[in-house]
């Protein structure tokens, strides 16, 4: 019978809808009907060829939910919770990480084995169903499955997407205490959701910075007490206001999502002494900008740390999170268009010109 999957066969290249074979599921494998995948800005990325190691042609789409339609063996999710077919479910997209390696094994650091693949980023069209744009999605016998817990609907996940685990993996970078002073630069996916777990943190004043209005009204809907929109206003001001709230001592903890090298400078500006920065958004190679290592990091006594994509127990936690706090964290509401197999280039636009937050392509 076959499937139609949405491939991107080259950078800039338009996306192509082709039909698959059918998967040949090995002991452990999953099939899925997908109810929908994100458009995230990554896809943008591996549209405009700025990823390495991105063996194209690929069917995109990351973070997915879907149904399971056929099990080879597979009847508890990654939490012991049982799974059967017809359950509705999300994944883990990092497969095949080695657990032997010095990152696996010694520093507990998996998400940078150099065995890690990524479901819609790393699989190759030729190997299968191995992404989220597509009516159906092959698992491969390891995949970290999450069955949604009760309440939650797939709107509630996708709206998230990729954002929901990684903005949950930037506060814990950040190791957030209470009534800390936070700043999030970015009001696109994974600064919301920094911003709203945050919030649910327990985080005090809590600004976000970005562009366009509707992704600010988004950002004070996920509990941020100002937003600053980056065109509206000047560094001096936003400066001013964190000062303000501070008692003249800037944040406590920065996360950047914006993957704009221009927030960097601005970012260690807001920054109090002592203060922690986690660096989230520049998951793609931006551009170089300057920094003063005395001035921004050795005489501010900065803690600057990276957050390279998510890690499994982000996933399950942040799923958790969602479930007991569905007001708090109200993803579903990010959702600004839905597209079919046929219209990814136009999803693609989109993200890419900010039109909308959140696009999810939904196969049905």
């Amino acid at each position: 019978m076959g499937h139609k999957a949405a491939v991107m066969t080259a950078p800039n290249a338009p996306i192509e809808t082709w039909t698959l074979g059918d998967p040949v599921l090995a002991p452990g494998d999953l099939l899925l009907e997908t109810v929908a995948s994100e458009v995230c800005g990554t896809d943008v990325h591996l549209h405009h060829g700025r990823l390495a190691g991105v063996p194209y042609p690929i069917i995109p789409g990351h973070v997915s939910v879907g149904r399971v339609v056929e099990s080879r063996g597979v009847d508890h999710d990654a939490v012991g919770r049982p799974l059967s077919e017809g359950d509705v479910v999300t994944f883990y997209d990092v497969w095949g990480v080695c657990g032997h390696c010095y990152h696996c094994a010694i520093a507990a650091q998996p998400n940078l084995c150099g065995e890690r693949r990524v479901y819609g980023i790393t699989f190759g069209a030729d190997e299968g169903l191995h992404g989220g744009w597509s009516d159906a999605i092959h698992l491969k016998a390891g995949t970290a499955v999450f069955k949604l817990p009760e309440g939650l609907s797939s709107d509630d996940i996708i709206g998230g997407g990729c954002g929901l685990f990684t903005g949950f993996g930037a506060v814990e970078r950040a190791t957030l205490r209470a009534a800390d002073c936070v700043v999030v630069q970015g009001s696109g996916p994974v600064g919301l959701a920094a911003a709203a777990f945050a919030r649910l943190g327990g985080c005090g004043a809590l600004f976000v910075i970005g562009d366009p209005d509707a992704r600010l009204a988004l950002g004070r809907r996920m509990g941020a007490d100002r937003t600053f929109s980056v065109g509206g206003t000047d560094p001096a001001e936003r400066l001013a206001a964190v000062r303000e709230a501070t008692q003249g001592r800037g944040a406590d903890v920065i996360i950047e999502a914006s993957g704009k090298p221009t927030a960097i400078g601005e970012g260690f500006a807001l920054l109090r002494d002592g203060g922690t920065y986690v660096i989230a958004g520049h998951y793609t190679d931006a551009g170089p900008v300057e920094i003063n290592p005395h001035l921004d990091i050795n005489r501010k006594h900065a803690d600057v740390r990276g957050r390279w994509g998510t890690e499994q127990h982000h996933v399950a936690l942040a799923l958790s999170q969602l479930a007991r706090n569905p007001e708090a964290l109200p993803f579903a509401e990010v959702i600004g268009g839905r597209y079919g197999l046929d219209e990814a280039d136009r999803a693609l636009a989109d993200v890419a010109e900010l039109r909308v937050t959140k696009a999810i392509i939904t196969p049905g």
